[in-house]
Parts: C-alpha cells; sequence; structure tokens
C-alpha cells in the first residue's frame, strides 16, 4: 500500500494507474484561494499585510571596498518604487499581453522590473545573465520584446544585438547608470536607453489601470519569519517560483553577491532559514566538509564518525533529525550549522537527482531539513516535493504535490515497464498549472502534450511508500558495442560522490565496448595526494600526470566494486580538465546540468585518443 498516494484512474495498456497525494483524496486537487489569480496578487496580498516588514535586501558595500550587514527594502517601499516604474512602462507605451525582457543576475532591480510588469499585465521574458549575444538576439526577437531592463554589465553585450533587434525592441532600462557612448549607440539604432533613475522619473503622474485584488491568506510550510537566499538564478523556474512563495509569506529576500566564492560568507551574514541548491552546490558543500573532517585531527576524526554513526542509525530508525542525537548537536553538528549561518531549517535540492550519500550526510551534519523537489518550467515548477524530516524520502523527490495528477508509462524500448510489480516508466503529469504551450512552436508542444498528459522524457519508479525517484533520462541512454544498455547520468551520480571529483561526464557509443570519462578534478584533493606522492608541479601538470590518472581511475574503480556496478559499466579511461565545464563554453546550463551534444563536440578529440590509448 503506498501510504502517501491514492489511485484516482485505473491502469491504462501502457500506462500504470494514475495517482494524487492522500491529502487531495477526499478534497480534491488543490485551487488557488479566491481572489489569488496571478502573482501581482501575490504581491499586493502582502504589501497589504506585511508593509513595514523589510523584502529585499543587499549587502552595503563598505568604504575599503568589504561588505557590510544586509540592507532592507521594505514591502511597501518596494510597492512604491514598483508603481512608478509601472508607470514609466504604461507611459512608454506598452501594454498589456506584450513582452517585457529582463537581463540581468538576481538583484533588488530584478524583482522590482518583474513585478512592475505583473501590475501592467505584461509578459516578463527572463534572460539569463550567461547569455551571450546569439542567444539573447533570438530570445528579443522570437519573444518581439519591445522594452528590457538590464543589469549595467550586460549592456554591452545587448547593444551587439541591435543590428536585428531594433525592430523590437525599442527602450532599455539598465539597473544602474547608462554612459554617454551607450546612449549615443542606442539612439543611432532608434532605441531609447535610460539609467534606472532617470526611468523612475518618466512616468511623472500617469494613470494606469491595476488588476482587482482581494486579500487571502496563502498556507503553510513556510511563514513570515523565514528568510531566503537568492542566488540560483531567476530566469529559472527553480529560484523563480521560491521568490515568489517568500513574497506570499512577507519574509525576506537577502541577495548574494554574485560571486560563488563569497556565497558562504554571504549565507554567514545573511542567517537564512531557507537554502535552495542544485546538486552540483550540495556536492561542493559535501567535498568542503568532507575534506575538512579528513584533514582534521585523529581524535577530532573519531568522535566526528562517533556522532555521525549515532545520529545515521537514530534517523535511520525513524526518529526525526533534531532528537535524534541531541548532544552530538550541540558538541560536533552545531559547527557546520553556524557556517551556514545558524539560523537553517530546510534545505532543498532541485534541478537534477542529489545522489544517496550526499543527502544523507547533509540530513545528519547540517541539523535542518533536507529535501529534494522534482518539475519543470512546464508543470510550473515543483510537481513532486519530498516529505520534510521523514527519512524514508531519502533518494526520492517524495510524491506528487496536491495540485497534479501522475502516472508512469511505460518506456519497452529501454526495458521500463510501468505495469510490472516494480513500476517504472515516463512520468507524466496532469493539471492546471501545466504550461499553454511553447510560444510560437505549436510542434513541440504537440510532442510533448498528448490527451492532456505532459510527457517529462524522465524515468521515475514509484516506491513502495508513494514516493517517486527519478532513475533515468529517455534521452540519455546509449548502447555499447555488446548491445548493453547504459543509463550514463544514474552512473555520473554514482562516481561524482568521490571527494576526488567536482563534475564528471561519460562517454560511451554502440561502437566501443567501454566506457570513458572526462573529469573536473577537485584541486584540494589532487594537490593533497601529489604531496603525500612526492609529486609536484600546478594543477594543469597534475592533470596531465599519468600517475594522477592511475590515481583517479584507481578511485573509479573502487567505488565501481562498492556499488557492484556491472563490468561494462566501469570507466576504462580518463581525461582530467584542470577547467571545470562552464557556461562560457556552452558545456553546462545556467542551472549546472551538462548539455551531452556540446561537450561531445568539445572533447571529440579527447574522446578519440582515450580509446585509442586504452586498446
Amino acid at each position: 500500500m503506498m501510504k502517501h498516494l491514492v489511485e484516482s484512474e485505473k491502469a491504462a495498456e501502457n500506462a500504470g494507474p494514475t495517482y494524487r497525494n492522500v491529502l487531495a483524496k477526499d478534497a480534491g486537487l488543490l485551487r488557488p484561494p479566491p481572489g489569488v489569480e496571478s502573482c501581482w496578487d501575490v504581491f499586493r496580498n502582502s504589501v497589504e499585510k506585511y508593509p513595514d516588514s523589510p523584502m529585499l535586501g543587499r549587502r552595503r558595500v563598505i568604504d575599503d571596498g568589504k561588505a557590510g550587514e544586509y540592507v532592507w527594502m521594505t514591502y511597501k517601499e518596494v510597492y512604491d518604487v514598483v508603481m512608478k516604474l509601472a508607470a514609466s512602462i504604461s507611459k512608454s507605451g506598452i501594454s498589456k499581453g506584450e513582452s517585457c525582457g529582463i537581463y540581468g543576475a538576481n538583484c533588488p532591480e530584478w524583482i522590482i522590473s518583474m513585478e512592475a510588469c505583473n501590475a501592467l499585465g505584461v509578459s516578463c521574458v527572463p534572460l539569463y545573465d550567461s547569455l551571450g549575444a546569439g542567444a539573447v538576439e533570438f530570445i528579443v526577437c522570437h519573444a518581439e520584446i519591445q522594452i528590457a531592463f538590464v543589469e549595467e554589465r550586460k549592456i554591452a553585450e545587448l547593444l551587439k544585438t541591435c543590428h536585428a533587434t531594433s525592430k523590437y525592441l525599442k527602450t532599455i532600462i539598465s539597473f544602474g547608470g547608462v554612459t554617454n557612448d551607450q546612449k549615443e549607440e542606442a539612439k543611432n539604432h532608434g532605441m531609447s536607453i535610460f539609467s534606472w533613475e532617470e526611468f523612475l522619473i518618466m512616468g511623472g503622474d500617469h494613470h494606469f489601470d491595476l488588476p482587482d485584488c482581494v486579500t487571502r491568506s496563502i498556507g503553510e510550510p513556510f511563514d513570515h519569519d523565514d528568510v531566503y537566499m537568492s542566488y540560483l538564478p531567476l530566469a529559472h523556474i527553480f529560484d523563480r517560483i521560491f521568490e515568489e512563495l517568500f513574497i506570499s509569506h512577507g519574509s525576506k529576500i537577502g541577495f548574494w553577491r554574485g560571486d560563488v566564492k563569497l556565497l558562504v560568507d554571504d549565507i554567514a551574514a545573511l542567517k537564512p532559514t531557507v537554502f535552495c541548491a542544485v546538486p552540483r552546490v550540495l556536492d561542493r558543500i559535501y567535498s568542503g566538509l568532507t575534506g575538512k573532517i579528513s584533514s582534521g585531527g585523529i581524535l577530532k576524526k573519531a568522535l566526528f564518525n562517533i556522532a555521525y554513526k549515532l545520529k545515521l542509525d537514530s534517523m535511520r530508525k525513524g526518529i526525526k533529525h533534531e532528537k535524534a542525537a541531541p548532544f552530538f548537536d550541540k558538541l560536533v553538528f552545531s559547527k557546520v550549522k553556524e557556517r551556514l549561518g545558524g539560523k537553517l531549517r530546510f534545505i532543498v535540492s532541485g534541478g537534477a537527482p542529489l545522489s544517496v550519500a550526499v543527502e544523507e550526510f547533509l540530513r545528519v551534519v547540517t541539523c535542518a531539513s533536507v529535501v529534494q523537489g522534482y518539475g519543470l518550467t512546464e508543470t510550473g515548477a515543483a510537481s513532486f516535493v519530498a516529505i520534510p524530516n521523514d527519512f524514508s524520502m531519502v533518494g526520492t523527490v517524495g510524491p506528487p504535490v496536491q495540485h497534479l495528477d501522475a502516472r508512469l508509462e511505460s518506456v519497452p524500448e529501454m526495458g521500463y515497464d510501468a505495469l510490472s510489480s516494480i513500476p517504472r516508466g515516463e512520468v507524466c503529469v496532469k493539471g492546471s498549472v501545466l504550461f499553454s504551450g511553447y510560444y510560437k512552436r505549436e510542434d513541440l508542444t504537440q510532442e510533448v502534450m498528448i490527451d492532456g498528459w505532459f510527457h517529462t522524457g524522465d524515468v521515475g519508479e514509484w516506491q513502495p511508500n508513494g514516493s517517486l525517484k527519478i532513475i533515468d533520462r529517455k534521452k540519455n541512454i546509449f548502447k555499447l558495442s555488446q548491445g548493453e544498455y547504459v543509463a550514463v547520468e544514474n552512473l555520473e551520480n554514482v562516481y561524482g560522490v568521490l571527494q576526488e571529483i567536482d563534475s564528471i561526464w561519460i562517454y560511451g557509443n554502440s561502437f566501443e565496448s567501454f566506457l570513458v570519462a572526462v573529469i573536473n578534478p577537485n584541486q584540494q584533493v589532487l594537490e593533497h595526494w601529489a604531496e603525500q606522492n612526492g609529486i609536484s608541479g600546478s594543477l594543469s601538470e597534475l592533470c596531465e600526470n599519468s600517475r594522477a590518472k592511475e590515481y583517479i581511475l584507481s578511485e573509479l574503480t573502487k567505488i565501481a566494486k562498492e556499488k557492484k556496478l556491472k563490468g561494462y559499466e566501469f570507466i576504462r579511461a580518463v581525461h582530467l580538465d584542470p577547467l571545470p565545464f562552464d557556461m562560457e563554453r556552452d558545456l553546462i546550463t545556467p542551472t549546472y546540468k551538462k548539455k551531452r551534444p556540446q561537450l561531445l563536440k568539445h572533447y571529440q578529440g579527447t574522446i578519440d585518443a582515450l580509446y585509442k590509448m586504452a586498446k
């Protein structure tokens, strides 16, 4: 009996039963409260209920360039700026249903621009701050963007596209200042460009109509006292939905300084209660903490191991994390908690599967509830969320949320059967929160929307308790020359937990009988190993060293045996790259997902050499 699910429709020919969350059993699928029809309603609600509560914060820069405390704007102060901005947008001729772009890293101006769009019913089109001119040009033209808010350092990139985008784009507003050269360049293309302050006063007394709004309260699990760290890109649905959620509670949202090296320092200053992350960020936290523990003294290490084992055993028996080992929480784990600001209640992981080893570790040492969620932009973000502080959820994304139905559909070509005793298949969801379609791409919409069901392309497996485990990606599978199928994402999760590895891309194809990998090694761990083995040199030199490659390969083999992987799942040759997979070379997405075709194109010569050498 799947205790977290209730069956709402019987199984079909190639699909398992339709399930919904057990909490929706009698009440039916969850709907928004009456009067909450849009994101504008959410914001207006909170302004009325919490006018004097802090809303958006950034760190003040002190004289010597160092960052000071967070400085806050209240909900009412933000609202007042939003109204000025909306008046200026409306006066510049943009009306309901038209498109406005936002191009830049997370900051208060990003949210203020978004809310001004919401006030006018203008479509807000986010552009990742990592995008180059080519991608920006495509989006501006495809979405017919007429007005854009832009981070100061991104203006030059946007102006590179003027030859093509000026057909649509007429007004550019900087989050900060504008130079005379930029004004001149925009003018030559028939565009206007304004600094933030200039544009704010442009609307003057211009009147525009606001949507009606009814004050309603919106449910838990977060509350007014929560503090959220904004650093994952606002252009992505994962962060965007969480910021909307915290706005709905009148909570505080603090912005990072935009440098990953300073993130831990920003966390310590903000003291967030909720931290959202993609697995790559959590993997780095895990590697950093395990590395610190390993390099500690024998006594410290022994104490940590005793505390860790005792707390993990208690949690596995079903004891809640705060009661599992309170003595060791104070003595040992409080130090980790303090490094993360000391107030953390929730860590939410999304964007890709988090390995069980990392999830268990963080559940023990952070003294916070660690949950995984799963969803897509097309499904309005979270479609499945694990139940907090429930250890049986480890390694899963939990049951479906209360506002949609879910089912698995068989994928016979990959051997996944949605009707077997262990149901596995493509995850499909249905509900009122689904997207209406891909803009101007009806062909793509019809590929994924069949009979009201959205087909995610991800393969899931129902667990006995009714939670879902994401086990594969329909597209991320290939066949080796002997006919064995390799689920490459799974393997990368297995190998990726090694502290020697920051990132790993595994490759194989139907002409080869074995796998090879390109690895970004962990600099600290590799340098420590080199020192112990009398090898000197820079990180680049170590990556070329044959003994270093043998060492990494032996660690990969060790974990493959430990995890009982099949022979063809072992990696036979590796290339070590000191340069991390990055967005600049188009090797990863802004949420750190690997772009496999681009990785192959970039490393084709390396892959060919690995196969040649290994044979």
